[in-house]
């Protein structure tokens, strides 16, 4: 269906358009003329009048400006404001699935948007997750335990923020508790948290290291991530079968080389 043809004449369409031009100009916060619109400043100099800053205009009430939206303070970066609909999803599926030359229509492919969006809300939980409230409870009662504890193999699989490939490992995490101890299983949870978003092995290491610092305040957090990455075994370079390792010392450990050592040792096995 077409629209209908404006049937107004040109000279008075162009008339109207630049009527409302002028009222358009007329209501900018320029200073000038005290009508707020400096007319020397635009034919002479540019738009040097102009203000764009959110103080009063003079003689009139406080410009209004939008309000922030609540993404701004949310943590990760307010996911719900203008969140897409499950359908939008699938169809934007569809969409990927006709750019790569296949056809969404044909039986082994469709129903392909709807499982790939009930999984990409597994995949991605972990922005539905706060790592914080994960680490709230502490146990107290341990008989004054203060040395080293060490979670280490924990496995996880997460997705390149750059290329939304998957990449898996396993992550180590040790740390020297001050008042008590969190549950083992947590810092597997809150490993799985960060993992379960888009992410770089970089970040997500960093991200687990300052959760578990902030929360539990240590002695000292170690964390290290090793990693295979299938942006660089399935594309690009298509190197397989290499290892990124990424590490966090934070607290005695940072300061401490033999702390660190200590870290690895255990990593590698050799409290056998």
């Amino acid at each position: 269906m077409y629209a209908k043809p404006d049937s107004t004449p040109m000279k008075s369409r162009i008339a109207r358009a630049g009527d409302a031009m002028d009222a358009a100009l007329k209501s900018l916060s320029y200073q000038g003329d005290g009508q707020g619109f400096d007319r020397t400043g635009i034919e002479g100099q540019g738009l040097t009048g102009m203000r764009n800053d959110n103080r009063p205009v003079d003689g009139g009430g406080p410009v209004e400006v939008a309000p922030e939206p609540a993404s701004a303070t949310r943590v990760p970066e307010g996911i719900e404001t203008g969140r897409p609909s499950r359908g939008e999803a699938e169809a934007a599926v569809r969409t990927l699935l006709r750019w790569a030359g296949d056809d969404p229509a044909r039986e082994g492919l469709r129903d392909t948007p709807a499982r790939v969006a009930k999984a990409y809300e597994q995949l991605f939980g972990g922005y539905a997750v706060d790592p914080e409230k994960l680490l709230e409870r502490v146990f107290e009662e341990v008989e004054g335990y203060s040395d080293i504890v060490l979670v280490r193999d924990i496995p996880f699989h997460s997705h390149c923020e750059h290329h939304m490939v998957p990449f898996m490992g396993l992550a180590h995490i040790a740390y020297y508790p001050t008042r008590g101890v969190v549950g083992l299983s947590k810092l597997a949870r809150v490993v799985d948290a960060f993992a379960r978003r888009l992410q770089t092995q970089e970040t997500m290491t960093a991200q687990i290291a300052d959760v578990i610092e902030s929360i539990l305040k240590p002695r000292g957090v170690a964390v290290m991530v090793e990693a295979e990455h299938l942006c660089m075994a399935m594309r690009g370079v298509q190197k397989a079968g290499v290892s990124t390792i990424t590490s966090q010392f934070r607290g005695v450990f940072r300061g401490d080389a033999n702390e660190q050592v200590r870290f690895l040792t255990l990593v590698r096995g050799g409290a056998k």
